[in-house]
């Protein structure tokens, strides 16, 4: 639990261990299943709420920063396949990739994961409600 940053009905979105770059995230399915297309009605709208708690926390938390998803699916080929799980990964464009990242190939991230879980479970984001006018979300 340390690392989870908010779970749902049919998501958890955690920082993973030995994340690539500073507040790197995954959001995971609690169901195990290989593709992205395979989720139902309910749980695509789960994944919608869950994604949007995530993009404010970053919104608020990190100064509305760049990012990048993805969505890691199986390949077609696989789609039965029972030892793969897809998942969200949301990656805050926050840190550069310098000299030795470029050289090597290999990342440093200068944070923690568990500190990066805490702080974005911890970010308030009543003030985007109160700046759209209303206390819904």
């Amino acid at each position: 639990g340390r690392r989870i940053i908010l779970e749902s009905e049919h998501f958890v979105a955690f920082t993973p261990y030995a994340s690539v770059s500073p507040f790197h995230i995954w959001i995971v399915p609690t169901n195990h299943v290989a593709s992205f297309f395979h989720a139902d009605t309910a749980e695509i709208d789960d994944l919608g709420e869950v994604m949007h708690a995530v993009m404010r926390r970053l919104y608020v938390g990190l100064n509305n920063p760049d990012f990048n998803y993805v969505i890691r699916s199986a390949p077609v080929r696989d789609l039965g396949s029972p030892y793969l799980h897809w998942y969200i990964t949301v990656i805050p464009r926050i840190s550069l990739a310098a000299g030795f990242e470029l050289g090597s190939g290999i990342y440093i991230n200068p944070s923690l994961p568990e500190e990066c879980a805490v702080y974005l479970r911890d970010v308030d984001t009543s003030p985007l409600d109160r700046m759209a006018g209303n206390g819904t979300h």
